[in-house]
């Protein structure tokens, strides 16, 4: 289920541009479809880190933080950011080579201009969203 956004969340949102507002809120979609999947995953917390859209695991803590993001430097692409202690973007980088741009252990880029990889991106959802419960 997909639940209103948060006033601060929106603020956010309401702060990208057109393009990538669209495009983001269209991941945000795809990050609660998923979590709605996987009965392990359970409710998400929706909220701000860093000014910034992020989706927890609060009440189950099966997985680890996803946050979203527009940057000027990269004023082409969105992005999903994870936990750089992680193994979650080098598993991402393995799986899927030339679905998105990577940066460094901390963030998978995709274009706002092309359609969103929508599988390859369920996926990464899923593996960060499940990260701690897969790990034990």
């Amino acid at each position: 289920m997909i639940l209103p956004l948060p006033a601060c969340v929106k603020a956010a949102f309401d702060a990208f541009p057109e393009l990538a507002r669209y495009t983001l809120l269209n991941v945000r979609s795809l990050i609660f479809q998923t979590a709605a999947q996987n009965p392990a995953v359970g409710p998400l917390t929706e909220t701000l880190k860093w000014g910034e859209p992020a989706y927890l695991t609060e009440e189950t803590k099966s997985g680890s933080t996803i946050r979203m993001a527009w940057k000027p430097a990269k004023p082409d692409h969105g992005a999903l950011f994870f936990n750089c202690k992680t193994t979650l973007v080098n598993t991402m980088r393995e799986i899927y080579p030339d679905s998105f741009t990577y940066q460094g252990t901390r963030a998978v880029l995709f274009r706002l201009d092309q359609p969103l990889p929508n599988d390859a991106l369920a996926h990464c959802i899923e593996m960060a969203l499940t990260y701690h419960r897969n790990k034990r």
